[in-house]
């Protein structure tokens, strides 16, 4: 692969370190009395005087160091999960559509609600359960840690979120926006919906752990012609030119972009390499 590719920040880092510098620049601006909160947190005053950029500016704002600690831990597992399923450009997506749809979901509930879903919101939760039910949808199986200890399938982890989600709605306490972190979770279904009906999305063998095969040594012993190996040498360099573009776009553009055509080069190249 080239070199640009091979160290190519992702896009999870990227974020994380966008996340952790809005949260020191805003806390130095806010300690001399810059009124960023009130300029960058959601609110539905703050839409009614137009100000649409809320939608995405406080989803890089927390409230306190642990606020965002929580946040980044789980994005930040999560988040390369994502990654290496729909690639950079499909996480960043996902990320902001998630954000983006909870804060709507928190401001609608606002509006209806006012008594009690009052108040501007920050955070990236609802981008973070937007990737959990994404994560969830696509490797529903796939066993993950619950507070890091207790194993389970990630669908049950979305299910859990839910019923969490809808009892803070209905009983609601304290100052968690579960309204946006609803609007995040429907918001990371849809996309992984959406995104298996329009483009076909399906999970190729070649990411699939290869089961052991045994290879019993040959009964004729001697060493192979020099044409034989130079077939072979022809052979893996055929299939390293035909791969390497390929490794380059599921970088770029995530493993559901490829064409049947590549996704036989791989499958075809995990074999080559299971048989070595």
């Amino acid at each position: 692969m080239r070199t640009e590719y091979r160290h190519q920040r992702s896009m999870t880092s990227i974020l994380l370190i966008a996340n952790i510098a809005c949260f020191f620049v805003f806390g130095f601006l806010e300690y001399n009395r810059v009124p960023v909160a009130a300029w960058l947190a959601l609110s539905v005053d703050g839409l009614k005087h137009g100000l649409i950029y809320q939608l995405l500016t406080f989803q890089f704002m927390h409230a306190n160091f642990m606020h965002l600690l929580g946040n980044m831990l789980v994005f930040f597992f999560f988040g390369r999960a994502m990654e290496h399923i729909l690639g950079r450009n499909g996480l960043l997506k996902l990320y902001l559509a998630s954000g983006t749809m909870g804060g709507l979901v928190q401001i609608l509930f606002g509006i209806l609600f006012p008594e009690r879903f009052a108040g501007s919101v920050v955070g990236v939760s609802a981008g973070v359960f937007g990737l959990v039910a994404a994560f969830a949808m696509s490797r529903p199986n796939q066993p993950v840690l619950l507070f890091f200890i207790l194993p389970m399938p990630a669908k049950y982890l979305l299910v859990l979120e839910g019923v969490i989600t809808i009892y803070g709605i209905a009983v609601p306490a304290g100052n968690v926006a579960h309204a946006a972190h609803l609007g995040g979770m429907l918001a990371g279904m849809a996309y992984i919906h959406w995104l298996s009906k329009i483009e076909q999305l399906e999970w190729p063998q070649f990411l699939r752990r290869a089961p052991r095969v045994m290879i019993t040594p040959p009964k004729k012993l001697w060493r192979s012609s020099p044409r034989q190996r130079k077939e072979d040498v022809l052979s893996d360099e055929f299939i390293s030119d035909k791969v390497d573009p390929i490794l380059e776009k599921i970088s770029a553009r995530g493993l559901h972009s490829l064409t049947e055509e590549e996704r036989k080069i791989l499958e075809a190249a995990r074999r080559k390499m299971a048989q070595r």
